[in-house]
């Protein structure tokens, strides 16, 4: 089957073969390919135009669960949103969470996803306890903190380079409720958000930041800090079902021709947002669904970008490079007039990730999206570029489409011990560029 753009960005735009992989006990191609699950990472760490893309949408069984212990384990294609209909209802929570619940067990390892809690919890690979990982070659390794532990590392994090991974097993957090006690405070400026970061990160298990990109002079970094914790209760959550707090969804119907993301309507939005809080802080009990997953609310949220598509630019920089280089690349973004309503900022904590290429590290980091508009978008990117380079920082492979060979090989050095466990017949249209240069 042909398809055009599976990347959730649409950017860039290549055509790929899908393929299915029918059971657990299915032999692997001995062609190229690339495992593929819900196709939400953003630019091309999900193509692969060589080859085929080998999908787990068939591996969605849960093996078993202990509701005592919190131990869960499933096959690949099991989605977050499957596991949290399973689990909280028995008072179990995912440890680490992306923004969206749309991804797979498999792809939140391959890509060791990062939430709001990262300063308390760091990033999901850190809650595995063991995966089978497939290799073209017949092999099926157990693997683990105790069990060829070279590919346990290098597969999280690996981007999906090492081999399949068939099942997974995770350690799940306990929770009292499904409730979140919340904060929204309204900021000023960059300087608030770092004190505000600073304080929140020793009380609050989760913390992140919608920002006014188009914000500038004494309001450059102004925005929304968001900041919660589980309600305690002592409540029975086997007697409630999900569905007692059902989340309207919403779809975008089409794709428009043009990008209805510019830079009047991105000015207009975050002045009305920015504003739509008067009080300075606020507080509230919100289900956990709309507090970790506001966007999964509008399904095909991403065709809102036209059919040129959009580039998400998520960057790191270390802690003490932090406040100075977010200055430069916020002034930058605000000077183009680029920039999307969709940019978060938080900082990451101390905790090591147990990935050989995890993107997570100390440090601020920000996500912003921009809609495609040919070289004027690659200019500007490239001068972030050079900023985070300079930094010492890293980009996001999940969501980059454009990034060069240097700097990803500057800010992933170990590199090169992934390249000696990657799957002969496994590559991506990402793995290509940015190792060949």
């Amino acid at each position: 089957m042909m398809r055009q753009s599976f990347s959730w960005g649409n950017y860039p735009h290549k055509p790929q073969r899908l393929q299915k992989l029918a059971s657990l006990d299915t032999d692997l191609p001995q062609h190229s390919f690339l495992p593929y699950g819900m196709g939400r990472s953003y630019g091309d760490s999900c193509l692969n135009s060589e080859g085929v893309l080998l999908s787990s949408a068939a591996l969605k069984r849960f093996i078993s669960f202990d509701p005592a212990s919190g131990i869960l384990k499933m096959e690949a294609g099991v989605s977050l949103a499957d596991i949290l209909a399973l689990v909280v209802p028995h008072g179990w929570f995912l440890p680490v969470s992306p923004g969206s619940k749309f991804v797979t067990v498999a792809g939140a390892i391959a890509n060791d996803v990062h939430g709001k809690n990262h300063h308390s919890a760091a990033s999901f690979g850190n809650h595995v306890l063991q995966f089978e990982l497939c290799r073209s070659d017949g092999r099926r390794l157990l693997c683990s903190e105790s069990e060829n532990t070279e590919f346990f590392y290098a597969t999280i994090g690996g981007l999906g380079l090492t081999g399949f991974i068939s099942w997974a097993e995770i350690q799940l957090k306990p929770i009292t409720s499904m409730m979140i006690d919340v904060e929204s405070i309204k900021y000023r400026n960059l300087d608030e958000f770092f004190v505000l970061a600073k304080e929140s990160a020793e009380s609050f298990e989760y913390t992140a930041v919608w920002l006014d990109a188009s914000a500038k002079g004494s309001d450059l970094g102004r925005g929304h800090f968001l900041r919660g914790n589980h309600v305690e209760e002592t409540n029975d959550l086997s007697s409630k079902a999900l569905s007692v707090f059902p989340q309207k969804r919403h779809t975008v119907p089409f794709t428009p021709p043009l990008s209805l993301v510019n830079g009047l309507s991105v000015k207009l939005f975050n002045q009305l947002y920015y504003a739509r809080q008067r009080a300075i802080k606020k507080q509230f009990t919100q289900h956990f669904d709309p507090f970790f997953y506001p966007l999964d609310s509008i399904l095909q949220w991403n065709r809102i970008y036209g059919r040129a598509g959009f580039l998400q630019y998520q960057c790191i920089v270390p802690t003490a490079q932090a406040e100075a280089a977010m200055r430069e690349l916020l002034q930058t973004i605000a000077d183009s007039g680029s920039g999307s309503f969709l940019v978060v900022l938080k900082t990451m904590g101390d905790i090591a990730s147990k990935g050989l290429l995890s993107f997570s590290r100390p440090g601020a980091n920000l996500a912003i999206d921009f809609p495609f508009q040919g070289k004027k978008t690659l200019t500007l990117l490239s001068r972030l570029d050079q900023i985070v380079k300079s930094a010492g920082g890293a980009l996001y492979p999940a969501k980059d489409a454009r990034m060069s060979a240097e700097l990803f090989q500057q800010a992933y050095p170990q590199w090169q011990q992934l390249e000696q466990l990657r799957d002969a017949n496994i590559t991506s249209d990402f793995w290509q560029r940015v190792t060949k240069g």
